[in-house]
């Protein structure tokens, strides 16, 4: 049960100390008692108990705030205990989301994309099936179109095809552990997805890696932040991002990327968009090609 595993794997990762507690001897569980968790909640310790079973129905907006409090959780980690209490309440209303299986955007979404010249931009599902992207997304994400085809997954090419994703994410652990959170963090705002839960019975059966990073429970809000690739044309490429959910497309996340002004990645920005205008003009629109 994804409620109960995600509870105890946080309450194992907080100390009694961490929390004002005294830790006393004969610990048998690392990190927090459920006890404990209940008595800095302000719950009753039965209450808590069946809270992390999924046995208590509906949980109220201020208990699940309190148990995060107690567990020290961050926004993603809180953000992901509503979702999983939510499971759990027939009354709240959830958030509409754009229907499994459904790999197209709007002709108008994909003119937007393209006027968007000077950094790679694409759309996402939650699952992490890119449905569109401009020109440099495409020229940046080569290895991946050249592997899977025109709508491919960013987590298939992140967790399987280490052969070409690790030279690609030079920290080849963090691009995993972020990529297994965003999709733990999608299991639980949509647990009836069947295409996510393919997609993952897919990843586990297929990667040990991904196996073990999925029992961690561990989470990720990808909204903004750095990345460092690199290209095997144009070499080292330090950028930031942006993310927006679209409002007219309810579970579909717009991302930007772009470069420091006057940085070597913005120069290897502008040679990767000169070498992608050549190639996709010229119909070779893969960095293997290319390179072999």
């Amino acid at each position: 049960m994804q409620l109960q595993d995600f509870l105890t794997s946080r309450r194992a990762k907080v100390q009694p100390e961490q929390v004002g507690l005294h830790p006393g001897t004969n610990r048998r569980v690392p990190g927090l008692r459920r006890g404990e968790v209940a008595q800095l909640a302000g719950v009753s310790v039965e209450y808590y108990t069946r809270m992390e079973r999924g046995d208590v129905g509906a949980v109220s907006e201020t208990v699940v705030n309190a148990v995060a409090r107690a567990l020290l959780l961050d926004d993603a980690e809180r953000a992901h205990l509503f979702d999983l209490a939510r499971t759990f309440d027939s009354v709240s209303p959830r958030p509409r989301r754009r229907p499994g299986g459904v790999l197209t955007v709007r002709p108008s979404l994909q003119f937007v994309l393209d006027t968007i010249t000077t950094g790679p931009a694409f759309v996402r599902n939650g699952r992490m099936d890119v449905l569109a992207g401009n020109q440099l997304w495409r020229a940046l994400y080569a290895d991946m179109y050249a592997g899977q085809g025109a709508q491919p997954n960013l987590a298939r090419f992140t967790i399987l095809d280490r052969k070409h994703s690790e030279p690609f994410h030079p920290n080849w652990d963090l691009a995993a552990d972020i990529t297994v959170g965003i999709l733990r963090m999608e299991a639980g705002r949509d647990p009836h997805d069947k295409d996510l839960h393919d997609l993952i019975d897919e990843l586990t059966t297929r990667s040990e890696d991904f196996r073990r990073r999925w029992g961690a429970h561990n989470v990720r809000d990808h909204g903004t932040g750095t990345k460092h690739f690199r290209h095997p044309v144009v070499g080292d490429l330090h950028l930031v991002y942006e993310a927006a959910e679209l409002v007219a497309d309810p579970g579909l996340s717009l991302l930007i990327y772009g470069a420091e002004p006057g940085s070597s990645s913005a120069a290897a920005l502008q040679l990767l968009g000169a070498w992608a205008a050549t190639h996709e003009n010229s119909g070779t629109s893969t960095v293997r090609l290319a390179a072999e």
